[in-house]
């Protein structure tokens, strides 16, 4: 092969991260989508969402080739092997982390080739492209072999020991020859514009990248050492919390949905979000899922960035915020993108932000009680806090919402949220109880019996012995996994029993799960709810059933280990926002599952 098709699968990308920036990078050494210094900030390559406009930065080489690739053990660091007619070479792709766990100054992403055997010419190409694609940068020569590229409030400082030359008035490229033990490197910090006008960083030298790389494989080595694993799944379960940890935003404790955005639930279609937020649920997922083999200091920092974010107070809580707990995420389409496979709009920025979802209240009553049974208690300030979320959890329950799927169109009374503001109230007894904290007991019991019996006359199919999607329905809704979670019912309650095994029959999409059945269009099947069978199948001591269904949810996933939000099933392709840290944390979860019923 010579060249890639436009818009490669997504399972040909890579991710790859410092817990502040993100980065995909294809098969062929293609990085089609960065954002630096956040991961919520506009593109500085993003031809992955407009292919002639978008930019991208390419090391690949010339003639006929083929690849391989793989993250090297127990870290985010990927390496990337290709193979022509004359040589071998491998292309080392990180972002600068620190061993000692101090932060550099800027975002850098470091690309390093290193010849393997015989000999071989590359091409690198260097096409900046700011805020998804719309600025070309003024590029200008600050030293040998350096580079700036400033446009709007974004820059770059671009350096090589590659003989870079500019490629017409806002690109950069190169010809690299490469022999067996020879290096060559790129490195591209993000610098505030105003800094590269005036007082512009030195360029790293290229001992200090292979140093830097070094220092990346360490600091990624000293994390996934505090894991508490052992068995044949450590490494993908491993896998998929690195996953969780790289989409952290590590100034904050933030941690987004996704890497990306906009890329389709549905081939050609216009059901494109950005996911480069923290939503309230997805985040304590992904902090319940990494304590449970370890690593709780995540949990602790997402505690107290909600509780910030929030401004201390229920009243002001979102169901979503910015990374650095931006609270106004216009949602808006950047119509000169044509959009992955021409899939448009393209979006930036979320409305759902201002919706109503009520299972946040759980959500947070859940993270809080699993706090407290790791040995921690809630101090005063904190504890108004709860009550806040468990009196509005009280207030609101019977209201209709939009759920966790946040549905764009008419609220409606979903099941899931109505047991998440029963597991508000019922975490926030418990809490009361065991922390000796005052609390309106008598008034949340009622409430939480009351919910109750709402949820167990309305939200049951009595004909058929299932819970439903929402009070007086029919359809089933995947999310109904999730009622044991919070011990709302036992796993082995006939009820969920048969709960379960409506969803494995009547959602089933090829041995996956769709997340409910759209009368409106088709989606691919949802890679979190195939998992969330899976765990339910395992806990009802339904074994191989669970093994079956997990085994082919994995495959769903790329030759990485990585997993989007959904799944093409006829096309067997993935499909959505990618990485997807719900379908990792759900991963995780199941994987445990099974390993603790096997």
């Amino acid at each position: 092969m010579t060249e890639m098709p436009p818009h490669p699968p997504i399972g040909d990308y890579a991710f790859i991260s410092d817990c502040r920036s993100g980065a995909l990078v294809s098969r062929s050494g293609s990085i089609d989508w960065c954002c630096m210094p956040r991961i919520d900030a506009g593109s500085c390559f993003g031809r992955l969402l407009g292919w002639e406009n978008g930019g991208y930065c390419s090391i690949t080489p010339k003639g006929e080739w083929s690849s391989s690739r793989r993250y090297i053990d127990d870290t985010l660091v990927l390496v990337t092997t290709f193979h022509t007619e004359d040589g071998e070479i491998r292309l080392f792709d990180c972002f600068a982390s620190h061993a000692d766990g101090e932060q550099h100054p800027y975002s850098q992403l470091i690309r390093v080739v290193e010849g393997v055997h015989g000999h071989a010419e590359l091409d690198l190409r260097v096409l900046p492209r700011f805020d998804y694609g719309e600025v070309r940068p003024w590029l200008r020569q600050e030293g040998v072999r350096v580079y700036s590229a400033i446009g709007g409030n974004d820059g770059l400082l671009i350096s090589s020991d590659a003989e870079i030359s500019p490629l017409g008035n806002h690109d950069l490229e190169a010809t690299m020859n490469l022999r067996a033990g020879e290096r060559i490197r790129l490195s591209l910090m993000a610098v505030p514009p105003e800094l590269l006008d005036l007082d512009p960083p030195e360029a790293p030298d290229p001992e200090e990248l292979d140093h830097r790389l070094e220092e990346a494989l360490e600091w990624w080595r000293q994390w996934a050492a505090q894991a508490e694993l052992e068995g044949p799944s450590r490494s993908e379960i491993l896998r998929s919390a690195m996953v969780l940890k790289a989409l952290t935003y590590e100034p904050t404790g933030a941690i987004v949905a996704a890497a990306t955005t906009s890329l389709p639930e549905s081939p050609g279609g216009d059901l494109n979000w950005d996911y480069r937020y923290s939503w309230v649920r997805d985040s304590f997922f992904s902090v319940r899922s990494l304590a449970e083999i370890g690593f709780t200091s995540e949990a602790e920092r997402f505690r107290r960035f909600i509780e910030r974010s929030a401004a201390g107070g229920a009243e002001g809580m979102q169901i979503m915020y910015g990374v650095g707990g931006e609270r106004r995420l216009t949602e808006a389409s950047l119509e000169h993108l044509e959009g992955y496979r021409g899939a448009r709009p393209v979006r930036a920025g979320n409305a759902a932000a201002n919706q109503l979802q009520l299972d946040a209240y759980g959500t947070l009553l859940e993270l809080t009680w699993r706090w407290h049974q790791r040995g921690n208690s809630p101090d005063d300030d904190y504890w108004r806090f709860l009550m806040e979320l468990v009196e509005n959890a009280a207030k609101l329950w019977n209201k209709p919402d939009h759920g966790i799927w946040e549905t764009r169109g008419k609220p409606r009374h979903f099941v899931h949220s109505k047991v998440m503001c029963w597991a508000a109230l019922d975490r926030g007894l418990r809490l009361a109880e065991e922390c000796m904290r005052k609390a309106p007991v008598e008034n949340w019991e009622n409430t939480r019996d009351e919910i109750r019996a709402a949820v167990e006359s309305n939200g049951y199919d009595e004909e058929r012995g299932v819970f439903v999607q929402t009070f007086g329905g029919k359809q089933l809704d995947a999310a109904l996994l999730l009622l044991p979670k919070v011990d709302f019912v036992d796993y082995q309650d006939e009820r969920m029993v048969r709960t379960a095994q409506a969803i494995r029959e009547e959602l089933d999409d090829d041995s996956l799960v769709r997340r409910y059945r759209r009368k409106d269009r088709e989606e691919g099947a949802f890679v979190a709810c195939s998992f969330w069978l899976v765990e339910c199948l395992a806990r009802q001591d339904r074994f191989d059933e669970a093994r079956r269904v997990f085994d082919r949810t994995v495959a769903a996933g790329n030759d990485l280990g990585l997993f989007s939000e959904e799944y093409d099933t006829q096309h067997n392709e993935l499909l959505g926002n990618f990485p997807q840290g719900l379908s990792h944390l759900s991963h995780i979860t199941a994987a445990l599952a099974i390993a603790e019923q096997h």
